[in-house]
This record gives C-alpha cells, structure tokens and sequence, in this order.
C-alpha cells in the first residue's frame, strides 16, 4: 500500500510540473482528435500469486507454498484507440505475456524443501477507459483502469503445479503521453488483479505420483501482475 500511495504521489507531482512549464511548439497538435487509431506496445512485467495453504498434513507431513521472488518476463501486444471526448478514451489492448512463477514448498516439522517453477503465456484481452489531463507542451499524464480476460496457452499437465486456463480481473494504471515529431511514446505502469481461483484441483494425472503433495498444499491461488510498458501510437 505504502509502495502504490508513493506512485501516485509521484504522478501527480509529474502533473504540476508539467503544467508549470512554459508553452512551447506542440508536436502533433492534433494527435488526440482522431476518432480512433492503432498502436504497439513492448515491456516487462513480473508474475505473482496470492496462496492459500490448507496446512493439512498428506501422509505425516505439512507443507507450505510461497514466491518468494518475481521472474521478470516480456509483453508484447497491439493497441486500438477509440475517441470517445477530449479527456477519455476506450482503449482494447490484446497482449501476450511470457513469463513463470517459481513456487518453495517447505515441510513444517523437517524443514525439508521443494522447488518447482510454472511457466506461463498468458494472452490477455484488456478493455480499459484511459482519463487523460490536460495536454501542455509535449506532455500528457494520464490514468487507466478497467476489466480483462486471460487465457493461459502454456499449460502442462503432469507438474507438480497446474494453473487453471482462465483468469479474469481488473487493472489500473499511470503513465504518460510524450508528443514526439512522428509518434507517441507512453511509458505505462500497469498493475492487474485476477478475481478468479486459478489452482487446479482435479489432479488424477498425479494420482500414485508422490508430487501430489504439493498440489494438495494450498487451497486457493489469485493472481497478481505489474507491467511496464512502452507504447507506441
């Protein structure tokens, strides 16, 4: 909470010093006029899991899941723009999200471990409303928020962690619009926050498998995800 109040302190600190400049030639004056427009966008982004464990012990032992750190992945998708008046925007944003999750398992009474990763290509079909302020100069901050579905094209049955194949949630995010001569550049900062339990509990391709173990764990797995991207309309 602290780190998500400091970002938005800091976006709109970027806001009053955008609107103490001086006017200055614009470039692509006329740039956010147009009815409706197509785009690009590259990032990274880090993929994470809210767990709940069951703390039930399977055969003598109690084990506990965690990510303890983030992977670091890649982003890639279009962008399509729709006017809808001078400070709003509908924006549908398809993306594809390379990327894994590195889970510990750790035995409550031993201290044993096990480690395992899941590796994931979420393909996301995001559908937000982008509230713009005003523009001054070459500069334009902005907030975007709304709803999006995921489909995970990289699932493997017979690991020790199975995610289900679809997710949906909602975003929101900041960034900022950089009027260059031939293009827009907008660095974005995105979090998402999947509302659905994506742990999957039908596990009969590891039954007689020891590795159920693991699976039997947790109870419940959320997603969560922060992207930053660079997009380019």
């Amino acid at each position: 909470m602290r780190r998500l109040l400091f970002i938005i302190c800091v976006f709109f600190l970027s806001v009053t010093a955008v609107m103490a400049q001086k006017e200055k030639v614009k470039n692509q004056p006329y740039a956010d006029l147009k009815w409706f427009h197509l785009g690009f966008h590259v990032g990274l982004h880090a993929q994470d899991l809210i767990l709940t464990n069951t703390g039930v012990a399977t055969n003598g032992e109690t084990w506990y899941a965690e990510i303890p750190s983030y992977s670091p992945g890649f982003s890639v998708g279009v962008i399509g723009d729709m006017y809808l008046n001078p400070y709003f925007n509908l924006r549908f944003t398809p993306t594809i999200n390379f990327g894994d999750k590195k889970f510990v398992f750790k035995e409550q009474e031993s201290g044993d471990e096990f480690r395992t990763s899941v590796r994931s290509s979420y393909l996301t079909f995001p559908l937000s409303v982008k509230y713009s302020a005003m523009r001054l100069n070459n500069f334009r901050p902005y907030l975007v928020g709304g709803i999006y579905t995921a489909f995970d094209l990289g699932r493997k049955r017979g690991n020790p962690m199975l995610l289900k194949g679809t997710d949906f949630g909602l975003e929101f995010g900041l960034g900022c619009n950089l009027y260059l001569p031939f293009f827009r550049l907008c660095p974005e900062l995105k979090f998402s926050f999947g509302l659905l339990d994506l742990l999957e509990k039908d596990r009969s391709d590891l039954q007689g498998q020891e590795t159920i173990k693991y699976s039997d764990a947790l109870s419940k797995a959320t997603s969560r995800m922060v992207t930053l991207t660079f997009n380019f309309e």
